[in-house]
C-alpha cells in the first residue's frame, strides 16, 4: 500500500487492519489486506464496493478486486507448553473467537461497537502494464457511501506464474468423506462430487500435487470427525482368492486429476495405526477385520495379493509411476517389513512415508517427509533430488508454532512453505485440509487436538485467512526461487535473499513471530 485515504461519516469507522504490501507486486500475484470496520450507530445493511484500479490509460477490472466479510469461528486458546497435542474439552479451555472464514456474504448488519473484518485481495493480470495503480473502496448502505477508502498498488514487470505450475511440493491431505457427511449426501455420487468440485479446484489452484487415497479401512483408526473409508473392496473368496474391486478408487482418481491434482497419488495404508485389515468375506457374507503385525504371514498373505493385483490395475490405467504405497509416522522396524514385502513382490512401486528420518531405510523411502524439529543430514537432500525423490516437512499438533490453528498468528501460514526453500527441500505437508468438525462454519474445536487443527478451508469452497495466508507464502516460494535462479546465489540480490531466508528458524519465531522475517525477504526481494 503506497497510499490510502479514508472519507466517512463520522459514525462509521473504516481501517486498515493489515495493509496491502508496501512492496511491489508482480503481474500474476495475488495481493491481500485485512479492514477493520466499525460503527458507533447500527447499519442496517453494510455492503462493499470497488472501483477499477487505474495507471494512466491502463486499467486493472474492478472485478479482479475481492471484498469478503470474514466470520468469527470458535477455537480455544493455546496450551502453554509447546506440544499441543492431547485431548480437549470445551470446559477447562478458554474459547476464542477469530475472523477466518472468508465468506460469501452480501451484505451483514453492524450493532452499534461492533467490528467487522473485511477480507481484501487484488488478483493483478498477468498482462497488466507495470505502473502505480489507484483505486478506491466503497462502504455502503443501500445508495448510500457511508465510507470511502483509497489505495495505490505498484505493479512490477515481472510475471509470476500461477501457482499451479509452481514446483512446490504441496501436500495437504484430503478428506472426501467429511464432504458427504457435511451436505448429507450419499458417499461418491453425483451429489458428493458437485459438492466436492469447489473445496478441491480450490486446492488445485494453491499447487498440490498430491492425491490422498485410502486403500483399507480407518487408516488412521478414525481419528477424525469423518473415518476415512475404503477406497478399494477386498474380497476372499470361497476358494481362498483375492478379487478387487477399484471402482472407488478410480472414480475419486479421475476426479481430482480432472481438477488439475495429477502429480502424484499416496495410498494409505500398510501399516495403519490399529493394525486392523478389512476384507469382504464371500465364505460369510460379512465384512471381516483381522489383526496382523507387519512381517506376519498373515500380514504378508493379505498385503502381497493386493499389491501385486494393484500394480496391475495402476498400470492399465497408466498411474504406476505417480502412486505411492504411503505411511504415516510408523516405527523403522515396521517399515522395514513392509518394504521388504513391498520389494519381493512389485520392486518398482513407490513408497511414501511421513514420519522420522532413519538412516537404514532413507534411501528406499521415495517421498519422505520428516517433521519441523528434524533435519536432513547435510548432502542427503541433494542426494536424493538427483534420484528424483522427494524430501518434505510438515508440522501437526506437536508445534505451537508454526502452524495454522485458530489462534494461531495467521502469518505463520505464510511462513511455513518459506522453511523448505530456506532449508533446500521440496515442500511441505500437512495431515488436514478438510477434515471438518461437526459444525466447522461456526466451530473449529475438536475433541483431540487444538481448534484448526483438522482443516484450514470451508464447505462449499469458502476459504479462510490462513489458507490465503499460505497461499501468500507459496507465491513469495515463487517468487524468491525465481529470483535466485536469474541473479545466483552469490550476487547481491541472491545473498540479500539467502540472509533473509536464513531467519526462517523456531528460534526467530520465539523472538520475534513470523512478521520480520517475512518482511525481511519481500524487501530482499524488492530491492
Amino acid at each position: 500500500m503506497l497510499f490510502a485515504s479514508l472519507l466517512c461519516r463520522a459514525e462509521l469507522n473504516v481501517k486498515w487492519g493489515s495493509p496491502l504490501p508496501s512492496n511491489s507486486a508482480w503481474k500474476g500475484e495475488t495481493i491481500n489486506a485485512v479492514i477493520e470496520v466499525s460503527s458507533s450507530l447500527p447499519v442496517k445493511e453494510l455492503t462493499l464496493k470497488s472501483g477499477d484500479l487505474v495507471c494512466g490509460t491502463s486499467v486493472i477490472d474492478a472485478s479482479r478486486v475481492g471484498l469478503n466479510f470474514i466470520s468469527l469461528i470458535a477455537g480455544e486458546e493455546l496450551l502453554e507448553q509447546y506440544n499441543q497435542c492431547g485431548a480437549r474439552d470445551t470446559v477447562n479451555y478458554k474459547a476464542v473467537y477469530v475472523p477466518d472464514m472468508i465468506d460469501d456474504r452480501a451484505s451483514v448488519s453492524l450493532g452499534t461497537g461492533q467490528k467487522q473484518s473485511v477480507w481484501m485481495s487484488i488478483n493483478i493480470p498477468q498482462n497488466a502494464v507495470p505502473g502505480k495503480y489507484r483505486g478506491s473502496l466503497s462502504f455502503c448502505e443501500g445508495e448510500k457511501v457511508l465510507a470511502k477508502l483509497d489505495y495505490s498498488v505498484r505493479v512490477a514487470g515481472r510475471v509470476l506464474p500461477p501457482l499451479s505450475e509452481s514446483p512446490f511440493h504441496l501436500d495437504l491431505w484430503q478428506n472426501p468423506y467429511a464432504v458427504a457427511r457435511f451436505h448429507n449426501v450419499p458417499l461418491w455420487s453425483e451429489e458428493h462430487f458437485k459438492y466436492m468440485k469447489p473445496v478441491m479446484k480450490m486446492l488445485s489452484d494453491a499447487g498440490q500435487k498430491v492425491i490422498t487415497a485410502t486403500i483399507m479401512d480407518r487408516p488412521w483408526n478414525g481419528q477424525t470427525e469423518d473415518p476415512f473409508g475404503p477406497m478399494v473392496t477386498k474380497i476372499k473368496r470361497i476358494d481362498g482368492s483375492w478379487l478387487y474391486d477399484y471402482t472407488v478408487f478410480d472414480k475419486w482418481v479421475e476426479f481430482m486429476m480432472s481438477l488439475g491434482i495429477d502429480g502424484q497419488i499416496n495410498c494409505y495404508t500398510l501399516i495403519p495405526w490399529a493394525l486392523s485389515f478389512d476384507y469382504f468375506d464371500q465364505a460369510t457374507d460379512q465384512k471381516v477385520y483381522i489383526h496382523a503385525e507387519p512381517g506376519s504371514s498373515l500380514y504378508e498373505e493379505y498385503w502381497g495379493s493386493f499389491i501385486k493385483d494393484f500394480a496391475a490395475h495402476l498400470r492399465s490405467k497408466g498411474w504406476f509411476e505417480k502412486t505411492y504405497l504411503a505411511m504415516d509416522e510408523r516405527s523403522e522396524e515396521s517399515m522395514k517389513a513392509a518394504l521388504q514385502l513391498i520389494r519381493s513382490v512389485v520392486p518398482g512401486f513407490k513408497v511414501a512415508l511421513a514420519g522420522s528420518y532413519n538412516e537404514s531405510i532413507a534411501d528406499e523411502i521415495d517421498d519422505l517427509c520428516i517433521g519441523f524439529a528434524d533435519g536432513y543430514p547435510e548432502g542427503v537432500v541433494e542426494a536424493r533430488r538427483a534420484k528424483g525423490q522427494i524430501s518434505t516437512y510438515y508440522t501437526c499438533c506437536a508445534e505451537k508454532y508454526p502452524n495454522t490453528f485458530i489462534a494461531s498468528n495467521p502469518l505463520e501460514a505464510s511462513w511455513l512453505p518459506l522453511v523448505s526453500l530456506s532449508r533446500n527441500i521440496d515442500g511441505y505437508l500437512r495431515w488436514a485440509y478438510n477434515s471438518w468438525t461437526e459444525n466447522p462454519k461456526k466451530d473449529a474445536r475438536f475433541r483431540t487436538w487444538a481448534a484448526g487443527d483438522c482443516y484450514i478451508v470451508y464447505p462449499g469452497g469458502i476459504s479462510s485467512v490462513r489458507f490465503e495466508r499460505m497461499k501468500e507464502g507459496l507465491q513469495d516460494y515463487q517468487k524468491a526461487s525465481i529470483l535466485l535462479e536469474e541473479y545466483g546465489r552469490g550476487s547481491r540480490k541472491g545473498a540479500a535473499i539467502e540472509s533473509a531466508l536464513r531467519m526462517f528458524t523456531k528460534d526467530e519465531l520465539d523472538l520475534y513471530g513470523p512478521e520480520r522475517a517475512l518482511n525481511a525477504l519481500r524487501k530482499a526481494m524488492d530491492r
